[in-house]
């Protein structure tokens, strides 16, 4: 299981003002302690940016490069920020990600055919939606797999995401337990006839929720999902009690 960390993101204050300012000193201080972490890669998201700061995703993936070796995940639903932050990567990252969304299908699926990086394809239907069942979100990855398919995209260059829910949600016990069983299904071939990647953001179970709900659900989660064949966590890697589960679980893989 490979640590993604999920840190450098625009909702991020040290983040957004380092954005805002063109500022490279806190970022780097940033990934200093993402790499002191021991994650592997960082997921780049700059969130919402008005066309006007659309270069702040080549300032971020700039000032990653400059600044860390880790591998990078391109994410926006934005196609053009993902086509900016394309434009100055000196390796291949994993692009973050298409669904059944007209615009990802039609703008974003072909960044990814044209540079041959790897695709996260996130389980929702073409009006953003996530379905609760195992069924629902399985057939959502074999449509989505068919235009990668008439992409020339194949199945070992695309990372399936279930969509953990918010706490928040009235049905979430029940969704996550779905995504555990779809990431099973998944990484065990039982799908696609040979194991695909997988990937889930650990950060949205308790999004906005951090004080009302313990941490001992991501842990138990991600127990559960590492157990289930996951090939990417996205996670704080600032949250020792977080880092502390992951080299317990790979101590024990």
């Amino acid at each position: 299981m490979i640590f993604v960390a999920d840190n450098l993101h625009g909702l991020n204050p040290v983040v957004s003002e380092a954005m805002k300012n063109l500022d490279p000193e806190p970022i780097r201080h940033l990934l200093q302690r993402i790499e002191e972490s021991g994650a592997q890669m960082v997921d780049v998201n700059p969130g919402h940016l008005p066309k006007r700061y659309e270069d702040r995703m080549r300032f971020l993936v700039e000032t990653v490069q400059e600044n860390c070796g880790m591998k990078l995940i391109l994410d926006s639903p934005n196609p053009r920020l993902i086509e900016l932050g394309l434009s100055v990567c000196e390796s291949k990252p994993i692009i973050n990600a298409i669904s059944m969304e007209r615009v990802k299908l039609e703008r974003i699926l072909p960044l990814a055919a044209e540079s041959g990086c790897d695709l996260v394809i996130l389980l929702m239907d073409e009006f953003s939606f996530s379905p609760p069942s195992v069924e629902e979100k399985i057939s959502l990855a074999l449509q989505i797999n068919t235009h990668c398919s008439v992409a020339n995209i194949p199945l070992e260059r695309l990372i399936f995401d279930p969509i953990l829910p918010s706490l928040s949600w009235d049905d979430s016990w029940f969704r996550m337990g779905s995504a555990i069983k779809t990431i099973r299904l998944l990484a065990a071939g039982a799908i696609f006839g040979e194991p695909v990647k997988t990937v889930v953001g650990l950060s949205n179970l308790r999004s906005g929720y951090r004080r009302r709900q313990p941490i001992g659900i991501d842990i138990t989660c991600l127990g559960m999902l590492a157990g289930a064949g996951l090939d990417y966590a996205m996670l704080d890697a600032l949250d020792s009690r977080l880092l502390h589960s992951f080299e317990l679980i790979e101590t024990m893989s």
